[in-house]
């Protein structure tokens, strides 16, 4: 019989994601067989799973930290957003349509059916799924339909923990809160509360873990002391990338603009890790600064996002970047922005139309109605190994691709680059991941790489979380929760 425990957050980006991958690397390694589980998502980081289908990119690596290969069973519902108020919907791994947030409101009650066909299938042959909520549960004005949280541990009968955000400021009005505006019944599902991301002496926040369990009725499970080796793992919410967010090193400098639908972002974590560069997220409302290398990202909206780059001021910036030599890298939508032109006739992420592009490449695109979604591996032109991802709508073709990037191991060329060198574009994520890629990207910019082997780092940044986690959470008395 397949135990169930689901863990809810108080508000976005308290650490949820990162607490069920602790757990599911530590049960994981008792010999269970543990899977995660998030019935809805929302997110433009995004993995590729080996069925051709995307879920978020947590649920892919908790389930990483199980030992299991993604399923789109994990995140059956993922929104990608593509406006303020709307959103592309992917179901069970692929794209079902898009709506505007009051629009989707209405549809959810059509999604609870898939979240309950990919809960049960998920489920066999485990010993154990860790269900993951979104957003809040606090969110009272959402609960009508409601999938991702209280409506699916309702409809389940899942037993619930709330995570608190000690970091943030306010933590016992968030917990004590979130009991006053749910009904009953809802409340009923809390088994008990963590405390999450705590600085300081522990002894100090006693009386706090007693008010919080006085005014609650709730459990208190555990106060988890900040893990700062989580930066060094992939994140899911682009509001991470808000303020400084910069690499460890202060060699080479790369700049990467924080476009407003920026997709995939978890690509530069390596370079973030690498002791030979400084890697600088800049901020809307900010010039590009002077650097040796800019990125443009993937975007899930790429004219869109392109049209808010030159709003910036930051395509003047960019080819001033290039008239002094600096070198130049796209991935994706940052791919298909420094082209000649994208065309997108259907709409797929957005308004039909065309847009000029930045003209840098020798390329042109056009977005089309087939999604390719497919994990890759091969060498690139240099020679140096790679194996990464793609997932991207657009097809881009013209001169500048006679000078490819990457050959994939079917033989397939891949990217394209300028005639000086300069400029080069792909559109696989995860290049950086691979050290020998990686080690050959650096010295094209005159950086050394420190010969960090990212994989076994971030397995082993997964075993101290495990570790972090046991030292301040019963994890016998969890799993007891679990039914």
């Amino acid at each position: 019989m397949t135990r169930v425990l689901m863990f809810q957050g108080t508000g976005s980006d308290v650490g949820k994601s990162l607490l069920v991958a602790g757990f599911c690397r530590a049960f994981a390694r008792r010999g269970l067989r543990v899977a995660p589980f998030k019935p809805q998502n929302m997110s433009n980081n995004a993995a590729v799973t080996a069925d051709g289908g995307e879920i978020g990119r947590a649920q892919a690596l908790q389930a990483r930290a199980c030992g299991l290969a993604p399923s789109v069973h994990m995140n059956p519902v993922l929104l990608k957003p593509q406006s303020a108020v709307g959103s592309q919907i992917v179901v069970q791994g692929r794209i079902f349509g898009q709506a505007q947030a009051a629009d989707y409101q209405a549809r959810k009650a059509q999604l609870a059916g898939f979240v309950a066909e990919s809960f049960r299938i998920l489920g066999e042959g485990r010993d154990l799924l860790l269900v993951e909520g979104a957003g809040s549960p606090a969110e009272v004005n959402l609960r009508a339909n409601d999938i991702a949280n209280m409506g699916f541990a309702r409809a389940h009968n899942v037993p619930v923990v709330l995570i608190g955000d000690i970091d943030r400021g306010g933590v016992i009005a968030q917990i004590v809160g979130t009991k006053a505006v749910l009904d009953a019944e809802d409340s009923a599902l809390i088994q008990g509360f963590l405390v999450n991301k705590f600085r300081g002496d522990p002894r100090l926040f006693d009386a706090g873990m007693a008010i919080i369990a006085d005014k609650t009725g709730w459990a208190p499970l555990g106060l988890i002391s900040y893990f700062h080796r989580a930066a060094r793992l992939p994140a899911e919410d682009a509001f991470s990338l808000r303020g400084a967010r910069q690499g460890e090193g202060h060699g080479k400098r790369i700049v990467v603009p924080l476009l407003p639908h920026i997709a995939n972002f978890d690509d530069f974590d390596p370079l973030k890790a690498e002791s030979g560069v400084e890697l600088t997220m800049a901020p809307p409302g900010e010039p590009l600064p002077v650097c040796d290398l800019v990125i443009l990202p993937g975007s899930k909206t790429t004219i869109a996002d392109l049209a808010f780059f030159r709003a910036q001021g930051w395509d003047v910036d960019l080819f001033a970047h290039a008239r002094r030599g600096g070198k130049i890298f796209g991935i994706c939508g940052g791919y298909q922005m420094l082209g000649q032109t994208i065309a997108d006739p259907l709409g797929m992420e957005g308004p039909a139309g065309a847009a000029p592009g930045l003209g840098l490449l020798a390329v042109e695109t056009e977005l089309a109605a087939d999604k390719t979604l497919a994990a890759c591996a091969g060498v690139s032109t240099g020679g140096a190994a790679f194996s990464g991802y793609e997932m991207h709508v657009g097809v881009t073709r013209g001169a500048d691709c006679a000078r490819p990037l990457l050959r994939f191991a079917d033989g397939r060329a891949e990217g394209a680059s300028n005639a000086a060198g300069t400029v080069r574009a792909a559109y696989v994520h995860g290049l950086f991941a691979a050290d020998a890629f990686r080690a050959e990207f650096l010295d094209w910019i005159g950086a050394d790489s420190a010969g960090l082997n990212y994989e076994a780092e971030i397995e082993r940044i997964l075993d101290e979380l495990a570790d972090h986690l046991a030292a301040h959470v019963d994890l016998d008395a969890l799993l007891a929760l679990a039914r």
